[in-house]
């Protein structure tokens, strides 16, 4: 602060008075003059230059006064006013002035001396001060060396000739003031009139504090000049110094005070002088040869007693000069402050109004708290709320220079605070500064925000948090207000790009601007996380023990980790993406890794996790080609680090791809993790070899290609550049040519073969895994390499140790005979091991609407296309895998027969099947079911492959030998061995209709052979009713349609029965008049059966009708019904009736078969019965509630059978003549090129039974109908496409047409 003299403000009040009163004076003398004049006019305004000048020189006399009495008041007046005057002209008229004076040298120097002479000889401190002004201007307008020496030789001689120092106040006034305003009068005086000192230095212990505070003006700006001060450091340490300092202690006007505290602060400008004054030893010597002198005065305690003033004025003066002796060296000069307890007062100065004392005692302690001796003196401790309330007064305040001072301050103590010594001794404390830091980070004012960052970065330390509790969720809200702030100001600079040609200088500003503040927001950042790792280890500092048992724990350390890792997914990744986008700036992305490394440690349960994602992140949007953090840190390390510059940047990128890389190896995507021995050899190869890689692509390309002798060294640095391509390109990050890295890793195999060595299993997955991956269509390996790598996999215990899941590497495999033959079973094992089942649904989408198949299905698919003898492989994967396993290669099978119904593989499935069946009949002959679990499978693919046959198509050998095996493996299971039955059963059936009489006959025979098979379907038959322990719905559906089919065989065939099968009728017809619930299917089945015997007229020689206990005596009735009785016809016609309201198709289709059956039946023994029965009223009942069904429903086909069938038997009473005509003219009305071909087949039938029975008597209708029908041809009568005649319906084999027909 610039120092003041004492007697400029003095003269200023002064001269305000003197011109007021000079104003009344001076218009009173004018009027005198001019009536003295011969009353000339009044001139107004002031006397011109030239007469004001005479006056000024020689003042004419007053009229009526002695001239002794010249030296009166009024003369006095005369005189100020004539001063007035000239200083008026000088102002208004400086050019005219300065002219005039300056014409005659002569009278310029003896104008300067009347001058000198008048306020050397006035007491009147008005006109004295009002002659100083007057000297000073114009001695500055004039700039005449000879004027200014003239003035200082007159100063200088009126000193010396003064016996005492009690009038130079003047004289001593006029010369710190022409100093003043000449600065470089200083060096002159000191030059020139170098015992001048001596005359200060009498004035300095003179008593009077006025001239004193001349004095200390005078010195100060004698001091404030460099020159000067380097030849009066002499005059200081010898004369000066002691007694400064004295007068400085007793000094009681303020205005001494003042130019005390002016000099001292010109004298610590000087690392001199701050020196000597610091220097008590030196001071107490020097005293003793002062007079007036106090050896035991010291600076800091001087300025102490300044502190405890009430003058804000002197308060901060004294801070600015203990400011300005730190400043030369804290470390040198703070004890002495410390000492005097300096830092206490300071701290009370920082609840003060003043801002100007609050910025000053900031600024002082900022310099202060850099000693040690600070802390240790536990100032920060009681004087941190004064700083933390302080500072939340000024962020209230729109003082910016505050808000900087306070926060650095605030910064400094949170960063030197000792560990040892806490701080915030109450959590209210520690939250009113984490709320205070808050509000300054969020500051709109880039300076402020900005040292808010650094002062919350060194608030985020360990021992600044109360414990216990942590408030974690004010921590969470710093830290968000920190990030979004970061993130407001990148937003803001993106938004002001300016467009067109706008100046690279601003804009290259502008992004290290926001590089700098970006950079503060990550190191704090930072150091939340490396507080969140230092709780780990501080059970207390886990949650909150104060929280409620019952209460949601929310600020807990497992929260705030979790939202560490979330902020910097969502907000310091994006933002330091952006950044890189425009410039790298090595600090930043260092801090920015270390943060990463961090939160693998932080979150150890989401580390895999982390590494996968950030690997996985796609950085295109921010940079010019997409890219992954392993690309990302291999750049930083090839552009920063090549030269072993950025050492620490290389230490933290190698750190994070240590960790990154071990990370993503310990969690696989889809295979199991390596072993412990295994990781901690990668580990030790890693901490090795990555800090020596810092090359980029091509280069490392080009040292793994090398096939020269390698060294240990640079063998684990290619081991390091394998893994990191490796990794890169699991993620999809293929940042180098997959061409250039395919011949890359054969050289480098070839090279490993050549000196004898085998690679570290992750390395030699690696390597095959890339080979697999670049490996081109067209492009295949030499067999010297395949034979390599084969060489390589026979020293591996263990195929899954090298394994990687993906579909090219099952290609690589399987494409190569000699690897396929010693490892294809292996690796389908571990591939469909490993594989979703996502895909298990695709087997039962019907080919119009296939979904997309997944893309490793399609590199399966293609591959069984091309080799087919894959398939044998996955034949017996299916035997011999786990279950799981098994399933999914089904499930790829199913989906491949589906889908691939062009390539014909039924043979070499089915051959090999039957050598499989073999070999387990011949091992488990006796108990076939505990052989394998995955023996149903295998029936299951079998019975699939059964159903992709053409119709007609005569059985080979082959099949008609697994015939014989399955029938064989049937007879040797109970009926409880549901899984490998149904399979076996839906495979039997098959077979039997889907091929030509011929064989059907020849392979009815070898299963009516199998007498296990024919004992098992008598005991599947008796538990259709069981209640307790009976096999599931499906495989008693498929035992009835098997019973019916080998009936209908050997009575057609008259073919050899070796087994009877005995089925109780009543059970039978129980069993369709209490069916179960949801199984209609098994009704259909069951009435198939029936149907069957009743064409046979139950004279089957397979099956054989038993009776269910003891037999009433027969009425004469059931003696022609027999078997029957009219009772159980009545019973099956109920049950009939009762299945066909159910409206199901296929069950109204097997009901109306057997109704037909028992009808012919029931009229070839007794027609009255039959017409009896056909004839009842009930059936018109049922035949409209069918016709109820919707519209056109009598175009159903069980319907139009049904109607033929009562149509037959003349039951008028069902169905009239009149409901017959409606019938033919819906359709006459109806569209029949939409029928189906079951549908036509029954109209025929009906419009056959009505023409047989003369009914149409509209003949023109009856020739339309039968010309339509005619003209649809069978195979294209229907605008439908046909239906599959067999079906799987609920995992049983059918047939429509055996159960319609």
């Amino acid at each position: 602060m610039r120092a003041v003299c004492a007697g400029k403000s003095a003269a200023s009040a002064e001269g305000k008075r003197g011109d007021g009163c000079e104003a009344g004076g001076d218009g009173g003398h004018s009027r005198a003059q001019e009536r003295g004049r011969g009353g000339a006019s009044i001139r107004e305004g002031p006397l011109p230059a030239r007469p004001a000048l005479a006056a000024a020189r020689d003042p004419p006399p007053v009229p009526g006064l002695r001239a002794g009495a010249a030296a009166g008041p009024r003369r006095v007046v005369r005189k100020k006013h004539m001063l007035s005057c000239f200083q008026d002209a000088l102002v208004r008229h400086t050019s005219l002035v300065t002219q005039l004076v300056s014409q005659d040298q002569r009278v310029c120097i003896h104008f300067i001396s009347v001058l000198f002479g008048l306020l050397c000889s006035m007491e009147d401190g008005s006109v004295t001060n009002l002659c100083i002004e007057v000297l000073i201007q114009i001695t500055t307008h004039l700039k005449l060396e000879q004027t200014i020496h003239c003035l200082l030789d007159e100063c200088h001689k009126e000193l010396c000739n003064m016996p005492s120092m009690r009038g130079s106040l003047a004289t001593l006034t006029l010369l710190g003031k022409l100093v003043d305003a000449i600065p470089a009068l200083a060096d002159e005086l000191v030059m020139e009139h170098g015992n001048l000192m001596e005359h200060l230095l009498r004035g300095l212990v003179y008593p009077s504090e006025g001239i004193q505070a001349s004095v200390c003006y005078l010195y100060g700006k004698l001091y404030s000049s460099p020159v000067a001060a380097e030849m009066l450091s002499g005059h200081f340490r010898e004369k000066l110094f002691p007694l400064f300092l004295s007068i400085l202690d007793g000094a009681q006007t303020k205005e001494l005070q003042i130019n005390c505290l002016g000099l001292l602060r010109q004298l610590l400008k000087y690392d001199l002088f701050v020196s000597m004054i610091m220097n008590q030893d030196g001071m107490e010597e020097s005293a003793k040869n002062i007079e007036g002198s106090s050896g035991n005065t010291s600076l800091p305690l001087v300025l102490k007693k300044l502190l405890l003033s009430r003058d804000e004025t002197l308060q901060v003066a004294s801070a600015h000069c203990i400011t300005a002796v730190l400043v030369h060296s804290p470390a040198k000069h703070a004890p002495a402050f410390i000492h005097a307890d300096i830092p206490e007062f300071l701290f009370e100065h920082l609840s003060s109004s003043s801002e100007v004392l609050v910025w000053s005692s900031c600024n002082c302690l900022t310099l202060l708290v850099e000693e040690p001796l600070f802390f240790s003196k536990c100032h920060t401790v009681y004087g941190i709320e004064a700083v933390v309330r302080s500072l939340q007064g000024s962020l209230k305040m729109n003082n910016i220079e505050l808000h900087k001072q306070g926060l650095l301050l605030f910064a400094e103590i949170l960063t030197r605070q000792p560990e040892e010594i806490k701080l915030f001794t109450s959590s209210a404390m520690c939250r009113d500064a984490g709320r205070a830091l808050q509000e300054a980070v969020s500051s709109p004012v880039l300076e402020v925000a900005a040292e808010a960052l650094k002062a919350t970065s060194a608030f985020l330390r360990k021992d600044h948090q109360s414990t216990p509790p942590v408030q974690y969720g004010e921590l969470r809200a710093l830290l968000e207000a920190m990030l979004n702030r970061c993130a407001e100001f990148s937003q803001t600079l993106l938004s002001r790009r300016p467009l067109g040609h706008a100046s690279s200088r601003d804009s290259e500003k502008a992004i290290l601007q926001r590089g700098k503040f970006l950079l503060s927001t990550l190191e704090g950042f930072r150091s939340a996380c490396r507080l969140a790792i230092e709780f780990q280890s501080e059970p207390s500092a886990q949650e909150n023990p104060f929280t409620a048992p019952s209460a949601k724990k929310e600020d807990t350390l497992e929260a705030f980790s979790e939202f560490l890792l979330s902020a910097c997914d969502s907000l310091c990744i994006p933002m330091v993406m952006r950044h890189l986008e425009q410039t790298t700036h090595p600090a930043l992305m260092e801090v920015f890794l270390s943060i990463l490394h961090n939160l693998f440690v932080i979150v150890p349960h989401m580390k895999e996790k982390f590494s996968k994602k950030l690997e996985d992140l796609v950085l295109g949007r921010w940079m010019r080609a997409s890219s992954s953090f392993i690309r990302l840190t291999l750049e930083l390390k090839a552009r920063f680090c090549s030269d072993l510059s950025h050492s620490a940047l290389n230490q933290v990128c190698s750190n994070f791809l240590y960790y990154m890389c071990l990370n993503l190896l310990s969690a696989p995507e889809k295979t199991g993790p390596p072993s412990k021995e295994e990781l901690s050899a990668v580990s030790e190869l890693l901490q090795h070899g990555l800090p020596q890689i810092s090359s980029r692509s091509p280069e490392s390309l080009a040292f793994l290609s090398d096939r020269q002798y390698m060294e240990g060294a640079a063998r684990q640095r290619q081991y390091c550049i394998l893994l990191l391509f490796y990794l890169a390109y699991i993620h999809e990050d293929r940042f180098v040519s997959e061409a250039e890295l395919f011949e890359a890793v054969q050289s480098f195999l070839l090279s490993l073969q050549d000196q004898g060595e085998r690679p570290p299993l992750v390395v030699f997955k690696a390597s095959i895994y890339l080979l697999a991956i670049c490996q081109d269509k067209d492009n295949t390996l030499r067999e010297t390499m395949v034979s390599a790598i084969r060489k390589f996999l026979e020293g591996i215990p263990d195929l899954q140790l090298v394994y990687t899941h993906h579909p090219l590497l099952l290609r690589f495999f399987l494409l190569y005979p000699e690897l396929m033959s010693r490892y294809g079973h292996h690796v389908l094992e571990l591939w469909f091991f490993w594989e979703d089942s996502s895909y298990e649904e695709l087997d039962d989408v019907t080919s119009a609407g296939q979904p997309a198949l997944p893309a490793s299905l399609v590199v399966l698919f293609q591959l069984l296309r091309s080799i087919p003898s894959i398939l044998l492989i996955l034949l017996d994967l299916i035997y011999s895998s786990p279950v799981d396993t098994a399933h999914k290669v089904l499930n790829s099978l199913r989906t491949f027969l589906r889908r691939n119904e062009d390539i014909q593989v039924g043979g070499l499935i089915r051959g090999h099947f039957l050598l499989i069946l073999q070999r387990l009949l011949v091992e488990h002959g006796a108990s076939p079911s505990g052989a394998s679990g995955n023996l149903p499978l295998l029936l299951s693919l079998l019975s699939l492959m059964q159903l992709r046959n053409v119709s007609e198509q005569e059985l080979d050998s082959v099949a008609m030998k697994l015939l014989h095996q399955v029938s064989k493996l049937c007879g040797k299971c109970s009926p409880t061995d549901v899984d490998i039955l149904q399979p076996s059963f839906n495979f039997l059936y098959w077979s039997l209709h889907q091929t030509t009489p011929s064989s059907q006959k020849r392979a009815a025979a070898v299963l009516l052979s199998s007498t296990g098979l024919m004992e098992l379907l008598e005991k599947m038959l008796a538990l259709t009713l069981a209640k307790a322990d009976s096999p599931r719905t499906a495989l008693l559906c498929s035992a009835w349609l098997l019973t019916a089919s080998f009936s209908a065989q050997q009575h057609k065939g008259s073919l050899q029965v070796h087994q009877t099968l005995s089925v109780e009728m009543d059970q039978v017809l129980k069993a369709l008049s209490f069916p179960k619930k949801k199984a209609a299917l098994l009704s259909a089945a069951i009435l198939c059966f029936l149907r069957t015997a009743l064409r046979q007229s139950f004279s089957s020689a397979l099956v054989a009708l038993v009776p269910s206990g003891a037999q009433p005596l027969p009425a004469t009735e059931d003696t022609v019904l027999a078997p029957l009785r009219m009772s159980q016809v009545r019973s099956l016609v109920i049950g009939l009736q009762n299945l066909l309201v159910q409206k199901d198709p296929l069950l109204s289709q097997a009901c109306v078969g057997c109704l037909e059956a028992l009808l012919d039946y029931l009229d070839a023994r007794s027609p009255d019965i039959a017409l009896h029965v056909a004839s009842q009223p009930w059936n018109r009942f049922l035949l409209f509630t069918l016709l109820d069904a919707g519209e056109n429903s009598f175009l159903r086909p069980e319907i139009l059978r049904l109607m033929t069938l009562f149509m037959r038997y003349r039951s008028s009473s069902v169905l009239s003549h009149e409901e017959v005509g409606d019938v033919l003219q819906g359709v006459a009305l109806a569209d029949l090129s939409t029928l189906s071909n079951t549908t036509l087949q029954a109209l025929h039938g009906f419009f056959q039974q009505l023409q047989s029975m003369g009914h149409l008597a509209d003949h023109s209708m009856a020739q339309t109908l039968q010309a339509s029908l005619e003209g649809l041809p069978p195979s294209t009568s229907s605008g439908q496409p046909p239906l599959q005649d067999m079906l799987c319906l609920g995992g049983v084999a059918v047939s429509l047409s055996h159960i319609r027909n």
